[in-house]
Protein backbone atom coordinates (compact mmCIF):
# COMPACT_ATOMS: atom_id res chain seq x y z
CA UNK A 1 0.00 0.00 0.00
CA UNK A 2 0.86 3.92 -0.35
CA UNK A 3 1.94 3.99 -3.70
CA UNK A 4 1.94 7.53 -5.18
CA UNK A 5 1.36 9.12 -1.74
CA UNK A 6 3.77 12.31 -1.68
CA UNK A 7 3.50 13.92 2.18
CA UNK A 8 4.47 17.33 3.45
CA UNK A 9 3.91 17.04 7.03
CA UNK A 10 2.42 14.77 9.60
CA UNK A 11 -0.51 15.06 11.50
CA UNK A 12 -0.06 12.69 14.21
CA UNK A 13 -2.49 11.58 17.02
CA UNK A 14 -1.57 11.09 20.58
CA UNK A 15 -2.98 8.53 23.03
CA UNK A 16 -2.45 5.24 21.71
CA UNK A 17 -0.12 6.23 19.04
CA UNK A 18 2.74 7.55 20.98
CA UNK A 19 1.57 6.83 24.65
CA UNK A 20 -0.62 4.51 26.51
CA UNK A 21 -1.98 6.95 29.49
CA UNK A 22 1.81 7.59 31.07
CA UNK A 23 3.69 4.60 29.16
CA UNK A 24 5.22 5.45 25.82
CA UNK A 25 4.57 3.35 23.37
CA UNK A 26 8.14 1.70 22.03
CA UNK A 27 9.80 3.61 19.40
CA UNK A 28 7.78 7.05 19.75
CA UNK A 29 10.78 8.83 21.15
CA UNK A 30 12.66 7.81 18.19
CA UNK A 31 10.36 7.93 15.60
CA UNK A 32 9.86 11.98 16.84
CA UNK A 33 13.45 12.47 16.82
CA UNK A 34 13.45 11.08 13.28
CA UNK A 35 10.98 13.59 12.24
CA UNK A 36 12.77 16.43 13.71
CA UNK A 37 16.22 15.24 12.53
CA UNK A 38 14.75 15.01 8.86
CA UNK A 39 13.31 18.39 9.50
CA UNK A 40 9.47 16.80 8.59
CA UNK A 41 7.18 19.26 9.47
CA UNK A 42 4.48 17.94 12.03
CA UNK A 43 1.61 18.45 14.19
CA UNK A 44 0.26 16.65 17.03
CA UNK A 45 -3.49 16.49 17.09
CA UNK A 46 -5.60 15.46 19.82
CA UNK A 47 -8.92 15.74 20.75
CA UNK A 48 -7.81 15.79 24.90
CA UNK A 49 -9.97 19.38 25.49
CA UNK A 50 -8.80 19.04 29.32
CA UNK A 51 -5.26 19.91 29.07
CA UNK A 52 -3.07 23.42 27.90
CA UNK A 53 -0.70 22.71 25.30
CA UNK A 54 1.73 23.52 27.05
CA UNK A 55 0.66 20.24 30.01
CA UNK A 56 0.68 18.11 26.58
CA UNK A 57 3.85 19.14 25.46
CA UNK A 58 4.72 18.74 29.51
CA UNK A 59 3.23 15.46 29.04
CA UNK A 60 5.48 14.19 26.32
CA UNK A 61 8.46 15.05 27.60
CA UNK A 62 7.91 13.58 30.41
CA UNK A 63 7.96 10.43 28.61
CA UNK A 64 11.01 11.09 26.80
CA UNK A 65 9.39 12.33 23.68
CA UNK A 66 10.24 15.44 22.07
CA UNK A 67 7.91 18.48 22.23
CA UNK A 68 6.95 21.98 22.73
CA UNK A 69 3.46 23.91 23.05
CA UNK A 70 3.35 25.45 19.67
CA UNK A 71 3.28 21.78 18.15
CA UNK A 72 0.09 20.60 19.79
CA UNK A 73 -3.58 21.28 18.64
CA UNK A 74 -6.50 20.57 20.96
CA UNK A 75 -10.01 20.05 20.61
CA UNK A 76 -10.52 23.10 22.38
CA UNK A 77 -8.61 25.28 20.39
CA UNK A 78 -10.43 24.30 17.21
CA UNK A 79 -13.50 24.71 19.40
CA UNK A 80 -12.49 28.09 20.50
CA UNK A 81 -11.02 29.43 17.31
CA UNK A 82 -14.89 28.02 15.97
CA UNK A 83 -17.10 29.86 18.22
CA UNK A 84 -14.94 33.25 17.80
CA UNK A 85 -14.88 33.09 13.85
CA UNK A 86 -18.55 32.59 14.02
CA UNK A 87 -19.80 35.02 17.03
CA UNK A 88 -16.48 37.38 17.92
CA UNK A 89 -16.69 38.11 21.76
CA UNK A 90 -19.92 35.71 22.20
CA UNK A 91 -20.79 34.84 25.71
CA UNK A 92 -19.90 30.69 26.51
CA UNK A 93 -21.48 28.56 29.24
CA UNK A 94 -17.90 26.34 29.80
CA UNK A 95 -18.51 22.78 30.95
CA UNK A 96 -14.64 21.71 30.57
CA UNK A 97 -11.13 21.62 32.23
CA UNK A 98 -8.58 24.27 32.41
CA UNK A 99 -7.55 23.90 28.54
CA UNK A 100 -10.48 23.97 27.44
CA UNK A 101 -11.66 27.26 29.66
CA UNK A 102 -8.43 29.28 29.09
CA UNK A 103 -8.66 28.53 24.68
CA UNK A 104 -12.34 29.90 25.39
CA UNK A 105 -10.58 33.41 27.29
CA UNK A 106 -7.47 33.70 24.89
CA UNK A 107 -10.23 33.16 22.02
CA UNK A 108 -11.39 36.92 23.15
CA UNK A 109 -14.68 34.68 24.31
CA UNK A 110 -16.58 35.81 27.50
CA UNK A 111 -17.20 32.78 29.92
CA UNK A 112 -20.42 33.46 31.70
CA UNK A 113 -23.14 31.85 34.19
CA UNK A 114 -26.14 32.79 32.29
CA UNK A 115 -27.66 33.68 29.25
CA UNK A 116 -24.92 32.32 26.96
CA UNK A 117 -24.82 32.27 22.77
CA UNK A 118 -23.09 28.83 23.41
CA UNK A 119 -23.09 25.65 25.22
CA UNK A 120 -19.11 24.59 24.91
CA UNK A 121 -18.52 21.75 26.75
CA UNK A 122 -15.54 19.02 27.27
CA UNK A 123 -14.16 16.72 29.71
CA UNK A 124 -15.68 17.96 33.06
CA UNK A 125 -15.14 15.53 36.39
CA UNK A 126 -16.88 17.60 38.39
CA UNK A 127 -19.65 17.61 36.17
CA UNK A 128 -23.20 17.52 38.15
CA UNK A 129 -26.95 17.62 37.83
CA UNK A 130 -27.15 20.82 37.96
CA UNK A 131 -24.52 21.67 35.14
CA UNK A 132 -27.16 19.04 33.33
CA UNK A 133 -29.90 21.05 33.82
CA UNK A 134 -28.37 24.64 33.12
CA UNK A 135 -27.09 23.08 29.77
CA UNK A 136 -30.02 21.53 29.14
CA UNK A 137 -32.25 25.42 30.03
CA UNK A 138 -29.64 27.67 27.99
CA UNK A 139 -29.50 24.66 24.84
CA UNK A 140 -33.11 24.80 24.51
CA UNK A 141 -33.46 28.71 25.16
CA UNK A 142 -31.40 29.34 21.87
CA UNK A 143 -27.75 28.74 22.75
CA UNK A 144 -25.51 26.80 20.15
CA UNK A 145 -24.22 23.32 21.88
CA UNK A 146 -20.77 22.85 21.00
CA UNK A 147 -19.27 19.44 21.69
CA UNK A 148 -15.00 19.29 21.50
CA UNK A 149 -15.09 15.62 20.58
CA UNK A 150 -17.15 12.42 20.89
CA UNK A 151 -14.96 10.39 22.67
CA UNK A 152 -17.61 8.18 25.14
CA UNK A 153 -14.46 7.06 27.38
CA UNK A 154 -11.02 7.63 28.07
CA UNK A 155 -7.92 5.12 29.16
CA UNK A 156 -6.29 5.84 32.62
CA UNK A 157 -4.43 3.72 34.82
CA UNK A 158 -7.49 2.28 36.75
CA UNK A 159 -8.74 1.21 32.87
CA UNK A 160 -11.93 2.80 30.96
CA UNK A 161 -13.48 5.90 32.08
CA UNK A 162 -16.32 8.60 30.86
CA UNK A 163 -15.58 10.79 28.09
CA UNK A 164 -16.56 13.99 26.98
CA UNK A 165 -18.90 12.32 24.38
CA UNK A 166 -21.02 10.48 27.34
CA UNK A 167 -21.29 14.01 29.18
CA UNK A 168 -22.33 15.32 25.50
CA UNK A 169 -24.92 12.67 25.49
CA UNK A 170 -26.58 13.57 28.63
CA UNK A 171 -26.80 17.26 27.10
CA UNK A 172 -28.08 16.12 24.01
CA UNK A 173 -30.72 13.60 26.05
CA UNK A 174 -31.97 16.41 27.78
CA UNK A 175 -32.15 18.72 25.81
CA UNK A 176 -32.94 17.06 22.83
CA UNK A 177 -30.37 19.21 20.46
CA UNK A 178 -27.68 17.42 18.53
CA UNK A 179 -23.88 19.22 19.48
CA UNK A 180 -21.78 20.58 16.71
CA UNK A 181 -18.80 18.04 16.71
CA UNK A 182 -15.43 20.07 16.78
CA UNK A 183 -12.71 16.76 17.24
CA UNK A 184 -12.12 13.68 15.69
CA UNK A 185 -14.06 12.23 13.33
CA UNK A 186 -15.07 15.56 12.89
CA UNK A 187 -12.90 17.20 10.25
CA UNK A 188 -13.09 20.84 12.06
CA UNK A 189 -10.30 19.67 13.99
CA UNK A 190 -8.06 18.80 11.02
CA UNK A 191 -8.84 21.92 9.12
CA UNK A 192 -7.88 23.91 12.02
CA UNK A 193 -4.38 21.97 11.88
CA UNK A 194 -3.74 22.28 8.33
CA UNK A 195 -4.86 25.79 8.30
CA UNK A 196 -1.84 26.32 11.59
CA UNK A 197 0.47 24.47 9.47
CA UNK A 198 -0.23 26.39 5.88
CA UNK A 199 -0.22 23.46 4.48
CA UNK A 200 -3.34 21.79 2.19
CA UNK A 201 -4.95 18.71 3.12
CA UNK A 202 -3.91 16.57 0.22
CA UNK A 203 -0.03 17.01 1.63
CA UNK A 204 -0.65 15.81 5.30
CA UNK A 205 -0.45 12.41 5.99
CA UNK A 206 -2.70 11.69 9.47
CA UNK A 207 -1.14 9.19 11.33
CA UNK A 208 -3.11 7.46 14.00
CA UNK A 209 -4.62 4.44 16.00
CA UNK A 210 -8.13 4.60 16.10
CA UNK A 211 -10.26 4.03 12.35
CA UNK A 212 -13.34 5.05 14.44
CA UNK A 213 -11.63 8.87 15.27
CA UNK A 214 -8.28 9.47 13.44
CA UNK A 215 -8.43 8.17 10.25
CA UNK A 216 -12.19 8.94 9.66
CA UNK A 217 -10.88 12.59 10.17
CA UNK A 218 -8.47 12.46 8.11
CA UNK A 219 -10.27 11.16 5.31
CA UNK A 220 -13.26 13.75 5.78
CA UNK A 221 -10.64 16.38 5.65
CA UNK A 222 -9.46 15.20 2.74
CA UNK A 223 -5.97 13.67 3.94
CA UNK A 224 -4.05 10.81 3.61
CA UNK A 225 -3.99 8.17 6.67
CA UNK A 226 -1.93 5.83 8.28
CA UNK A 227 -3.00 3.45 10.60
CA UNK A 228 -0.56 2.24 13.47
CA UNK A 229 -1.92 -0.95 15.02
CA UNK A 230 -0.85 -0.02 18.28
CA UNK A 231 -4.08 0.73 20.17
CA UNK A 232 -8.09 0.99 19.37
CA UNK A 233 -7.59 -0.62 16.07
CA UNK A 234 -6.30 -4.08 15.55
CA UNK A 235 -6.01 -6.43 13.39
CA UNK A 236 -9.00 -8.48 14.59
CA UNK A 237 -11.33 -5.46 14.71
CA UNK A 238 -9.60 -3.58 11.64
CA UNK A 239 -12.20 -4.86 8.96
CA UNK A 240 -15.04 -4.15 11.27
CA UNK A 241 -14.01 -0.54 11.96
CA UNK A 242 -13.42 0.19 8.57
CA UNK A 243 -17.17 -1.25 7.54
CA UNK A 244 -17.75 1.39 10.35
CA UNK A 245 -16.79 4.64 9.04
CA UNK A 246 -16.87 3.13 5.39
CA UNK A 247 -13.21 4.32 4.84
CA UNK A 248 -9.91 2.60 4.65
CA UNK A 249 -6.74 4.35 5.41
CA UNK A 250 -4.07 4.75 2.86
CA UNK A 251 -1.51 2.89 4.72
CA UNK A 252 -1.37 0.18 7.48
CA UNK A 253 1.84 -0.20 10.15
CA UNK A 254 2.05 -2.60 13.03
CA UNK A 255 4.18 -0.42 14.51
CA UNK A 256 6.14 3.25 14.39
CA UNK A 257 8.95 1.63 13.08
CA UNK A 258 7.14 0.28 10.34
CA UNK A 259 6.00 4.05 9.44
CA UNK A 260 9.48 5.47 10.11
CA UNK A 261 11.21 2.82 7.41
CA UNK A 262 8.61 3.96 4.68
CA UNK A 263 8.94 7.56 5.37
CA UNK A 264 12.93 7.05 4.76
CA UNK A 265 12.01 5.49 1.59
CA UNK A 266 9.43 8.22 0.83
CA UNK A 267 12.87 10.75 1.06
CA UNK A 268 14.85 9.02 -1.04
Amino acid sequence: MGEGITIKSLLIDLDGTLYHGNRMIKGADLFISQLRTDRIPYAYVTNNASRTPELVAEHLVGMGIEAVSHEVYTSALAAAQYVAQQSPGARVYCIGETGLRQALTEAGLQLVQEQPDYVVQGIDRQFTYETLAAAMRWIREGATFILTNPDLQLPSHDGLTPGAGTIGAAIEAASQVKPVVIGKPSSVLMNYALDRLNIRADEALVVGDNMLTDIAAGAAAGCKTALILSGVTTQANMEEHMRAVGVKPDLIFENLDELQDWIKEELK
